[in-house]
């Protein structure tokens, strides 16, 4: 079973391993001394809650989870140490909600940029993400 899942992962654009896929991934580059950010969709289709830990691309000399919030009027934006994606639910990260933020982005429009999420198991979740501009997002 575990092979199928492997090679079928390897098929497809978008990575799945174990019970978690990654689907939809794109990043927004805005110019290259502002942060950029990246969204897709994280479905879980196990029996247990997964936690979402860490993110990592070369195209970022970070890549941070965070979510933007609007609380009592207020538009925040911050940090978070993980990300759970529940048992046969979905998470998805869209502008306004949880997002990936990349520091110093090393990337440009039209290209594909590879990032791995990291689960609180150590399983890593590796993918490409195509870049998008400010007026040309999926």
């Amino acid at each position: 079973m575990r092979l199928r899942a492997i090679m079928l992962a390897a098929a497809l654009p978008v990575m799945a391993h174990a019970d978690v896929t990654v689907s939809k991934p794109w990043m927004r580059f805005l110019l290259p001394n502002i942060p950029a950010a990246g969204y897709m969709v994280l479905q879980n289709n196990g029996n247990n809650n997964e936690i979402l830990t860490g993110a990592a691309s070369p195209a970022c000399s970070s890549l941070m989870l965070h979510e933007s919030k609007d609380e009592s009027g207020m538009a925040m934006m911050m940090d978070v140490p993980s990300v759970v994606i529940p048992a046969h639910g979905t998470v998805t990260f869209a502008p306004g909600g949880y997002h990936l933020m990349c520091m110093n982005p090393h990337m440009k429009v039209g290209d594909n940029v590879p990032v791995t999420l990291t689960l609180k198991s150590n399983v890593t979740l590796s993918f490409s993400a195509k870049v998008y501009g400010a007026v040309t997002a999926p």
